[in-house]
C-alpha cells in the first residue's frame, strides 16, 4: 500500500507568496506617535539601545550568509517592543481580545499577560474578552464578551485552556465589523494560528475599509509551530515535553510485551515539527513519520515500507516504537471527508489505522496505541514557554499603543519581530528532511532516510 504522496495537500487557500522585499515587512501605522510613553522607562544617551526599543532597531531576515558575502543586505524585520511615544491615549483606549481555533497551552498566560500589561503599565482601563473566537465578534453572539481586569485574570494560568473558551472558523467580515464598531473597540488582539490570522488579515482590511482606525495584533499561537517566520509559537514546548512522555510510555509498554511495539500519534497536519522534536527529546523512538515524508507501508516479508521496517525492528530487537504525525499517510492509511470551519481539510485518523496494519501484518505482536493529543492541549503551559506566552503578549500591546497593525509578534533569530501579516500570505513552514532536525531524528533512531 503506498502512502505517497509525501504531504497531505496545502491548504485550498493558499496563493502565490508575494516577493521578500523590504517593502512587504514594513508594518503599518494607524497614527503617528505622539505621546510620551507612561511606562516610564530609563533611557541611555549614546549608541547602546535600553529599555525603548527604537523605531528603526531591525532584524536580519537572513539570519546566515557566508563568508564573502556583505552583511548589509535585507529585508530586514521591526524589532518588537515599548517605544518611547505612543500614538494612543490610554484613557481612550478600548482593547479586546479573542482567542481562536484549537486549544493549546499559554492561552491564559496570554490573556492574563495582556491584561496586565495594558491595565498596569498603559492605564487601560476597558478591556474586553470576546467569547469563543470570531464567533463572539457578532451582533448576534450568544455569549456576552466579559470584562477583563487584573483581578479577574490574576489566576487564571493556572489553568489549561483558554477562560475565554475558542472556536475555529469565523462570521462575516460587516457582522464583525459592526460589533467593534458598536462597541467602540480600538484595539484588537487575535490569538491563534495560521487560519486566525489570516481572518485578522481580512478583518483589518474590512476595518480599513470602513475608515476604522482600529490596530489589529496577532500573537502567534499553533501547536504545530507551522506559522511563516515565527521560530517558535507559544505552547510548542510544552506540547513536545508531554508529547515525550507518551512516547516514553509507548517503550515501557513496548518492553513489557513479546513483540510489542508502541504506537503514538502526534499532531502535525502539514508539518513534523512535534513529532520530530518530541523523539529527539524523548530517545526512544525508533520510526518516526510525518507528513513531509514519502513512504509506503509495504508488507510483512518485503524488502522496503513500514512494515518490513518495524518487523525487522522485533526480530532482532524484540519490540519497536513508532511515532506518526497526524497528516502523516492521509489518503492510504485513512482518510478525511469534507473542511472544518476554518476550511482546513478534515484529516484521516492515521493512528488507529496504523495500529491496525501492524497488527494485522505482524502476527503475535502486542500493539499499545497512545494519542496524547487532548491531554496536550489542555494543560498549561510549563517553565519559559510560560514565560515566552508572557514576552508575546507585552509585545502585542506594545506594538498596538504604538499605532502599529496588520502585525503580528513573531521570534526571529532569537529575537521579537513584527511581522506584517502580508508576509504570510501564500507561504507555509515545513520541516526541512534535508535540515539539522531531521538529521537529527535519523541519527537518534537509526531509520532510514527513505522507506519504499
Amino acid at each position: 500500500m503506498s502512502l505517497s504522496p509525501a504531504q497531505t495537500p496545502p491548504p485550498a487557500h493558499a496563493a502565490a507568496p508575494p516577493p521578500l522585499t523590504q517593502a512587504l515587512f514594513e508594518v503599518e501605522r494607524l497614527a503617528p506617535a505622539a505621546r510620551p510613553s507612561p511606562l516610564a522607562l530609563s533611557t541611555v544617551d549614546g549608541d547602546d539601545i535600553a529599555n525603548y526599543t527604537p523605531d528603526d532597531a531591525r532584524a536580519p531576515l537572513a539570519l546566515t550568509r557566508r563568508g564573502g558575502e556583505s552583511g548589509a543586505e535585507g529585508p530586514w524585520l521591526e524589532l518588537a517592543g515599548p517605544r518611547e511615544r505612543i500614538a494612543y491615549d490610554p484613557a481612550a483606549v478600548h482593547a479586546a481580545v479573542v482567542t481562536c481555533g484549537g486549544l493549546c497551552p499559554g492561552l491564559n498566560d496570554v490573556i492574563r499577560a495582556l491584561v496586565h500589561c495594558l491595565w498596569r503599565r498603559y492605564g487601560v482601563r476597558r478591556i474586553t474578552g470576546f467569547r469563543y473566537g470570531y464567533q463572539g465578534l457578532s451582533p448576534a453572539a450568544e455569549h456576552e464578551p466579559v470584562a477583563l481586569t487584573p483581578d479577574s485574570v490574576r489566576h487564571i494560568h493556572r489553568y489549561g485552556g483558554s477562560v475565554l473558551g475558542s472556536s475555529r472558523g469565523s462570521r462575516p467580515l460587516d457582522e464583525m465589523v459592526e460589533a467593534l464598531a458598536a462597541r467602540g473597540v480600538t484595539q484588537l488582539f487575535c490569538v491563534g494560528g495560521d487560519g486566525t490570522m489570516r481572518g485578522a488579515a481580512a478583518l483589518a482590511e474590512a476595518l480599513a475599509a470602513r475608515g476604522l482606525p482600529l490596530a489589529v495584533v496577532g500573537v502567534p499561537k499553533t501547536i504545530d509551530n507551522d506559522l511563516p517566520f515565527v521560530e517558535r509559537t507559544f505552547g510548542f514546548e510544552t506540547a513536545v515535553s508531554v508529547a515525550a512522555e507518551a512516547i516514553v510510555a509507548a517503550r515501557v509498554e513496548a518492553s513489557g510485551a513479546p513483540r510489542g511495539v508502541g504506537v503514538v500519534k502526534l499532531m502535525g497536519r502539514h508539518a513534523g515539527f512535534i513529532a520530530a522534536a518530541a523523539a529527539l527529546t524523548a530517545r526512544e523512538a525508533d520510526l518516526v513519520l510525518v507528513p513531509e515524508q514519502r513512504f509506503s507501508l509495504g508488507a510483512a516479508g518485503g524488502a522496503a515500507g513500514v512494515i518490513p521496517y518495524v518487523e525487522r525492528l522485533v526480530r532482532e530487537r524484540g519490540e519497536a516504537v513508532v511515532v506518526i504525525a497526524e497528516g502523516a499517510g492521509q489518503g492510504a492509511l485513512a482518510s478525511g471527508e469534507g473542511t472544518d470551519a476554518s476550511g482546513n481539510a478534515k484529516l484521516g485518523d492515521v493512528g488507529p489505522a496504523l495500529r491496525r496494519a501492524l497488527a494485522d501484518a505482524l502476527p503475535g505482536a502486542s500493539v499499545r496505541y497512545i494519542d496524547p493529543s487532548y491531554l496536550i492541549r489542555a494543560t498549561t503551559a510549563r517553565g519559559a514557554d510560560a514565560m515566552y506566552c508572557a514576552r508575546l503578549a507585552e509585545d502585542a500591546a506594545h506594538a498596538a499603543m504604538s499605532g502599529r497593525t496588520r502585525a503580528l509578534i513573531g521570534l526571529w533569530g532569537g529575537r521579537h519581530v513584527h511581522v506584517p501579516f502580508a508576509a504570510l500570505a501564500g507561504r507555509v513552514k515545513r520541516l526541512d528532511l534535508d535540515g539539522e532536525e531531521w538529521r537529527s531524528v535519523l541519527d537518534a533512531t537509526g531509520q532510514p532516510p527513505l522507506l519504499g
